[in-house]
């Protein structure tokens, strides 16, 4: 019994500390290639080393801590490579999930579309990029229950989140959130009206709006990318 509770209060350790430092990674409290020390980690939580230690682990296997024995763990940097491989995925699912949604909506699920639309531009008076980013993942999820391939948004989520850093960053100095939302009614209207392949294109649109984001954090932090990849 001892040894079940230590085990779940180690896993509720972890999942804090895990948990919070996906918040300030993702948010950019922490930028890219910050430093971040166990010991001084430990000690702000109040726990031990090891919950710690698993918690870099966890977000190292989310691409976010580059952790190196006997040197500093650190905000991983982003990688070119890596972006690039996560847009491939994401658009060939995303193009997939767009094209069963045209076919498939219904009339609640068009209900449920205006919603998701109605709720993103109630933030445009007083722009709140974290809860943005929040309705953007149940937007694109509410496309794969409409589409009835649930399963299809833990790939598009997975492959999101590669990206999510680089988006809170386009968001905050492009003001970019009004059209990201003009582009998401875009989509929600195609799929409502049946209309497959406007679907599709509106969808690929949307994703591309990343590409110039991405050349001009390049060229204003180039910091934050990796400069080690061949």
């Amino acid at each position: 019994m001892v040894e079940t509770t230590q085990t779940w209060e180690r896993r509720t350790g972890v999942d804090v500390v895990a948990n919070h430092l996906y918040d300030e990674i993702v948010s950019l409290r922490l930028l890219p290639g910050t430093k971040i020390s166990e010991a001084e980690v430990a000690a702000r939580f109040g726990v031990s080393r090891q919950p710690v230690r698993d918690a870099f682990t966890r977000l190292a296997n989310l691409d976010l801590l580059v952790i190196r024995p006997q040197k500093a763990t650190e905000v991983k940097r982003f990688s070119v490579k890596a972006i690039e491989t996560a847009r491939f995925v994401r658009a060939s699912v995303e193009s997939e999930v767009l094209r069963r949604a045209a076919r498939r909506c219904t009339a609640d699920g068009g209900r449920q579309l205006d919603a998701a639309i109605t709720a993103q531009r109630n933030l445009l008076d007083d722009p709140d990029y974290g809860a943005f980013g929040a309705l953007d993942y149940e937007f694109h999820k509410l496309l794969c229950e409409i589409a009835d391939v649930e399963y299809a948004f833990d790939v598009i989520q997975g492959e999101k989140a590669k990206v999510d850093r680089l988006c809170m960053l386009g968001l905050s100095k492009e003001d970019r959130m009004p059209q990201l939302i003009q582009d998401h009614a875009c989509i929600a209207a195609h799929v409502k009206a049946g209309e497959v392949e406007q679907a599709v294109v509106a969808g690929m649109e949307h994703l591309s709006r990343l590409d110039s984001t991405i050349e001009s954090i390049k060229e204003r932090n180039a910091a934050f990318f990796d400069t080690e990849e061949g």
